[in-house]
């Protein structure tokens, strides 16, 4: 499978990401509902932005992962992130760029959508990712 990425001329530059994913393969993977909890539900950096995203992050690269995928087939990210405000894109960036390298995520990373939003399912959890990767 291969994924290319691109910023076509008029798109905003720099983000920390790229605006657009062409994925070639017929096998979808979708892991959603990504959370900062450990496998047998322990919350990790409760009230921790950083650490939220990082083990999110973790929890994200587990499930592309067990379905044989990796971030080099993600073509899209969703990030929830509870009570967003611009001035958390420090502890939001700090996160991806802590969990990076440890789990194979590119920086810029592929497009990616940060979605703010009032509250999750429990109140201790501050985001939630979603992948979207195509193989074979």
């Amino acid at each position: 499978m291969t994924v290319q990425f691109r910023n076509p001329d008029g798109m905003t530059r720099p983000t920390p990401y790229h605006h657009v994913a062409i994925g070639s393969g017929t096998r979808h993977v979708h892991v959603a509902g990504q959370i900062a909890r450990l496998a047998d539900g322990t919350p990790v950096a409760p009230g921790d932005l950083t650490g939220q995203v990082a083990q999110a992050l973790r929890n994200t690269a587990a499930g592309l992962t067990g379905a044989g995928a990796t971030f080099d087939d993600v073509v899209r990210l969703t990030f929830y992130v509870t009570g967003w405000t611009p001035d958390k894109i420090d502890g939001f960036m700090a996160g991806i760029e802590q969990v990076a390298a440890e789990i194979g995520l590119a920086v810029p990373m592929p497009p990616a959508s940060l979605i703010g939003v009032e509250y999750l399912f429990e109140p201790d959890v501050l985001v939630e990712v979603e992948a979207t990767a195509v193989c074979d």
